[in-house]
């Protein structure tokens, strides 16, 4: 490590940034969004996959749930300033598709690359070291990217009170009040009432037995857990120093030794993989209210339509509803059902006729037909479909890339069918493959095409062969996407049998 990078370690290092009592006084009165993009959301499958999970999707509106995440504290009232840049924390596999959709969304967004999944305090530790950078203090508001809040002047409302709090060094976060006894959340025990409607934090508890939660509702001394935490940046890295100082110490290094990447800003691998994986919760929440408290905790009640989208059964719960409690997404007809859930996603008709609390999902490549009392075996469920190494489990028929998208229409033995659409101006990189050959036939647009030592264009219609271990590279140089038909032929066809030899996004091995 540089000298220059140790000096930018130190300035990072929340404990010494705390005590600066000029800065504090600067920039508490900015908020910073702090979009937590990590996870995986196998329940709601086969519409969420590895590859493009469930905060990637519009479950239940155009946009997707990271967009509208992004664009919750947009025109928030009173004398707290947002900062124009949210910092997103996602994982690699995702860096491309949060980006292009952060950008869709009009917001420009600060994205930290995760080099290892290591949960939620990690994740909040990288961007509160980041909101950090240049001596700042700002109050970070830290949200799931995957929950839905339908009421957003109720949001702002139950934020600005939470700021308050954290302005003064508190950890403040949102509690719902719980409207039935749920095992799939977390809980708070609510501590003395204060003048604002919050209340001091007594204690976090875990997801409990549903005996045990019927007694947390029935007592209405609980509220749910909902994953929201607005607290200054330095409160946050003071709490975590003391409660787990190896946690704080690899972060601290892996943003030190951290680089630019493009749109993209990289940790240390090395170094972030030296820290433990811990939840928010239990690295730091969960210890308010016992002798080793890090800090003064408050829970703020938000009463906003709030929902995780934890489920299917929940994005049910979500939904408008018609006269018979059915929701509709998509090709969809119902005859004599009742409280069900059916959406189509690949374009098929999906007709229920007589069900009773059905879920059914369609898409291209799965279906999905569930009671919804059993959605939450779906977990399990994709755990067997990956034991059995079906694409399924990760990765959709469609799959996104930088560059655009592909869609695996048909295979065989030894031959498979693409179709690939080349975003304008974008380009795949220069690459080779040992095990099969590709002819390309332009449905629309102009095609840029990298043969060997060869390069030249193809319009509509025209067509061309990459023989097996030839160089070659497609770009669209026209205004309009550029789509294709790919057939391969070969002894393999696995997405791993490329050699990229130059790539405009950062691929190359």
């Amino acid at each position: 490590m540089t000298n220059e990078a140790r000096t930018e370690g130190r300035q990072l290092d929340g404990t010494e940034s705390a005590q600066s009592e000029g800065v504090q006084a600067a920039s508490c009165r900015r908020l910073v969004p702090v979009i937590l993009a990590g996870g995986s959301g196998t329940r709601l499958w086969p519409m969420s996959r590895e590859q493009f999970p469930k905060q990637l999707i519009g479950i239940v509106g155009r946009d997707s749930l990271l967009q509208a995440t992004v664009a919750r504290l947009k025109g928030f009232p009173g004398d707290f300033k947002v900062a124009a840049e949210p910092i997103i924390v996602c994982g690699e596999e995702h860096r491309f598709t949060t980006e292009e959709q952060t950008r869709e969304a009009g917001v420009n967004a600060r994205i930290i690359v995760e080099p290892a999944r290591r949960d939620t305090a990690p994740a909040l530790t990288l961007a509160a070291l980041a909101a950090m950078k240049g001596g700042e203090d700002a109050i970070m508001v830290a949200m799931p990217a995957d929950h839905s809040i339908a009421d957003i002047p109720a949001l702002h409302r139950a934020i600005a009170i939470a700021a308050e709090h954290a302005e003064r060094g508190v950890i403040a976060t949102l509690g719902i009040p719980p409207t039935r006894p749920d095992t799939g959340f977390g809980y708070i025990r609510l501590g003395e009432a204060l003048e604002d409607g919050a209340h001091q934090i007594d204690r976090f508890v875990e997801k409990p037995a549903a005996e045990l939660a019927a007694q947390y509702v029935a007592a209405g001394t609980y509220w749910w857990n909902s994953g929201i935490f607005v607290v200054r940046a330095s409160v946050w890295l003071a709490a975590l120093q003391k409660l787990n100082g190896e946690m704080h110490a690899a972060c601290c290094a892996a943003l030190a030794d951290g680089h630019d990447d493009g749109k993209f800003f990289r940790p240390a691998a090395a170094q972030f993989g030296r820290a433990p994986s811990d939840s928010i919760d239990y690295a730091v929440m969960e210890h308010i209210g016992t002798t080793s408290r890090p800090c003064e905790g408050v829970v703020v009640p938000l009463v906003a339509g709030w929902s995780d989208l934890g489920s299917w059964d929940a994005v049910w719960d979500a939904m408008d509803k018609d006269d018979s409690g059915n929701v509709a997404s998509g090709r969809v007809v119902f005859e004599g059902a009742t409280s069900s859930y059916a959406r189509s996603e690949g374009g098929r008709l999906v007709a229920c006729v007589g069900t009773t609390n059905i879920i059914v999902v369609e898409t291209d490549d799965a279906v999905l037909v569930a009671d919804r009392s059993r959605v939450q075996d779906i977990k399990g469920l994709v755990a067997r479909i990956r034991e059995q190494h079906a694409p399924e489990a990760d990765a959709h028929r469609k799959v996104r890339r930088p560059w655009g998208f592909y869609d695996s229409i048909e295979h065989g033995e030894r031959f498979q069918v693409k179709r690939i659409v080349v975003s304008p101006g974008s380009k795949l990189s220069l690459q080779m493959h040992h095990h099969r050959a590709e002819h390309w036939i332009v449905v629309c647009g102009t095609a840029l095409v990298t043969r060997g030592e060869e390069q030249f264009l193809l319009s509509e219609n025209e067509s061309t062969f990459i023989p097996l271990g030839v160089r070659h590279r497609l770009e669209n140089p026209g205004k309009v996407p550029l789509e294709i038909i790919e057939v391969q032929s070969g002894s393999y066809l696995g997405e791993d049998d490329i050699v990229r030899f130059d790539d405009t996004y950062g691929r190359c091995s």
